[in-house]
């Protein structure tokens, strides 16, 4: 025979003998109780035909249990929600969001609207915001600064900035990666990416640090504006290499797609990496791994960058001060830059 139903969080928390907040934490998984608390009142619930309206929930305690990740594309980028990196601190923001029982509203720039106070917060969409890169100088930032709002930025951080950012050391990332390879003798090296990017200028910085204390003196020449992708990647150095400019022996792409797209071009036109060109991308995306060579690169920590970004989120909402957090790199050479 089915068990008689019950109808509310007090019901099931006076036969679990717990407060209704534990009941509704348990029922959401949320990792601050405990496993056999979240186990026995589950199985409570089921017994007794009980779930939780969503709807009466959220208008109860005016939250929602939803956190907004934008993702920021300038309009002329090609680079989309698919890139690889992007794809794996997605998935570790979301994996952490599950843990303490909030979804994951995802949106792009390209399609966000201009005004995120009013559209997520004043329209309660969100409680929080998680915005994944600063863009060009995203003016929009600013002004959720000024709105005292809970959200938290992936990116580069600034001096009096009014907001909280988690992001890796890009300027040293920029310098092991150069300093690499001059190390190994080389000399003419290209730098491929779009320095009006936030974090990619601070990449350039650390290339022009490598290069000045080694007495190098930068070439504006070999600075090669390239977008995120793999295609601009084979299409910039195709145009450089074939415009007859001063030869290369080494490339510091700010990406590893722009890396892969820049050896495939090489391996077409029989030029060999390292022995010719040597090649260092940054991210260390999986299939950096298990390209032909093997690709250099400087590795950012996306475990950690996920997990500070859902915990410090989180803070801000329950009105926690936060800091802005500057996580370490670590360079991993494989062939691309070295000679097997």
């Amino acid at each position: 025979m089915k068990e008689k139903t019950i109808k509310t969080l007090a019901d099931i928390a006076k036969m679990a003998n717990v407060s209704q907040s534990t009941v509704s934490r348990a029922l959401r998984n949320n990792p601050l109780v405990s496993q056999k608390t979240r186990d026995f009142v589950q199985q409570l619930a089921q017994e007794h035909n009980f779930s939780v309206n969503a709807t009466a929930s959220k208008l109860r305690t005016q939250k929602t249990h939803t956190i907004a990740v934008i993702v920021m594309f300038d309009q002329n980028t090609e680079q989309s929600i698919s890139d690889p990196f992007l794809m794996k601190l997605l998935g570790t923001i979301a994996d952490e969001l599950t843990k303490f029982g909030y979804d994951m509203l995802l949106t792009t720039t390209k399609t966000a609207t201009g005004d995120w106070n009013n559209y997520y917060f004043e329209s309660r969409r969100a409680d929080g915001l998680i915005i994944v890169g600063q863009g060009e100088h995203d003016p929009r930032i600013e002004a959720l600064g000024s709105n005292d709002v809970p959200f938290v930025v992936w990116g580069t951080e600034f001096a009096n900035k009014n907001y909280t950012t988690i992001g890796s050391d890009n300027r040293k990332g920029g310098y092991l990666a150069v300093k690499h390879l001059i190390d190994k003798g080389c000399k003419n090296i290209a730098f491929m990416g779009d320095i009006e990017h936030n974090e990619l200028e601070q990449r350039w910085l650390g290339y022009l640090d490598a290069c000045n204390e080694a007495g190098l003196e930068p070439d504006p020449a070999l600075r090669i504006k390239t977008d995120l992708t793999s295609n601009d990647g084979y299409q910039q150095i195709k145009n450089f290499l074939e415009g007859q400019q001063q030869k290369i022996d080494a490339i510091f792409a700010v990406s590893d797609t722009i890396a892969l797209g820049v050896m495939k071009y090489l391996h077409e036109q029989k030029i060999a990496i390292p022995k010719e060109i040597a090649i260092i991308g940054f991210d260390d995306i999986a299939m950096s791994a298990f390209s032909s060579p093997s690709l250099t690169t400087v590795r950012q920590n996306t475990t950690a960058a996920g997990e500070l970004l859902v915990s410090k989120v989180l803070k801000k909402i329950e009105h926690k001060p936060i800091k802005s957090k500057l996580l370490e790199v670590e360079l991993i050479v494989r062939q691309s830059s070295e000679q097997t």
